[in-house]
């Protein structure tokens, strides 16, 4: 509750779920490759979103806490450092899965919207989506009026809702407003692969909390933008010497994050069914609660030594 007040969150919502549905109403010129760029699209805001909302709720909710005196004042209480040390990691991760859910909802309408050269642009569902959004604005500030209730927790809250419903209103209708069968056109293959993206958020979380327990946001985003560049890279600067029995290679490339295992948009080209994918979705989810309790193991180390004042 204490990251869903953020206006910053709200704003980072708001913005990224926009955006990829904006993504699917611009013409390419792909040369038939445009369905394809917008899924390729979205999956990249989804992970970069969740990056900068990773850091943001990180610092906000302990990094702030430390220069503050909130978190000796509860952890003068029988609460012990690991304890809430997890707290924290377990309301970041929900948060961020809430995050990570709407942008799954808009990427799944982005893939029913995008359209080739020869087609066109479904404004419609653009503008139906929109004024869900607005909706959501309008009932939270009606009860922050009337109730005194707190404006942006409950706007976030209800973009769960409204965004849930505008999902499943706007896919009983065709570019044209008539009624049609449910989703169609939906890429629903997109599911795994954003699910994929949800896991490798809760890594990204997991470091972003490490580096909060000795550092402030700015310096908390360079760390994690270059930890999840080196990942990127990862294959290509270290994989090929670790390939060649290099010791060295091998062990930088088993601590640094591999990004390219929670990646399917190449897997989805054409329309197919990617097999195998509930298996390497479980292997996924394996690699990420791993990595996931490595940098929290190192964020205790970090935050038992930390001087609370």
């Amino acid at each position: 509750m204490e990251l869903i007040r953020q206006p910053v969150f709200l704003l980072l919502v708001t913005g990224s779920a926009l955006f990829e549905v904006f993504l699917a109403s611009l013409s390419y010129f792909g040369f038939g490759d445009e369905p394809k760029m917008v899924k390729d699209s979205v999956l990249a805001v989804m992970l970069l979103t969740g990056l900068l909302g990773a850091v943001l709720s990180a610092s906000a909710s302990f990094a702030r806490e430390l220069r503050t005196g909130t978190a000796l004042a509860v952890l003068s209480k029988p609460v012990g450092r690991a304890l809430f040390l997890l707290a924290k990691y377990t309301g970041l991760i929900a948060a961020l899965t809430l995050l990570s859910y709407i942008n799954l909802l808009s990427a799944l309408l982005a893939s029913r919207m995008a359209f080739d050269a020869y087609g066109s642009a479904d404004k419609l569902a653009l503008g139906l989506w929109a004024g869900f959004f607005a909706l959501a604005y309008l009932l939270a500030g009606l009860g922050n009026f009337f109730l005194r209730r707190a404006f942006v927790s409950d706007a976030v809250l209800l973009l769960l809702i409204t965004s849930t419903l505008g999902f499943v209103f706007i896919n009983f209708l065709d570019k044209s407003g008539k009624l049609q069968s449910f989703a169609t056109g939906v890429d629903w293959r997109l599911v795994p692969a954003g699910v994929l993206i949800i896991f490798a958020i809760w890594v990204l979380a997991g470091l972003a909390l490490a580096c909060s327990t000795r550092l402030e946001m700015v310096p908390t985003l360079a760390v994690c933008t270059a930890i999840f560049l080196a990942g990127l890279m990862a294959p290509s600067l270290f994989g090929q010497a670790a390939a060649a029995g290099k010791w060295w290679a091998g062990v930088l490339y088993t601590i640094t994050p591999n990004w390219q295992l929670f990646w399917l948009a190449d897997a989805l080209e054409g329309e197919d069914a990617i097999p195998g994918v509930w298996i390497y979705m479980g292997r996924g989810l394996l690699y990420a609660v791993c990595y996931a309790g490595a940098t929290l193991a190192a964020a205790l180390m970090l935050f038992e030594e930390r001087e609370l004042s």
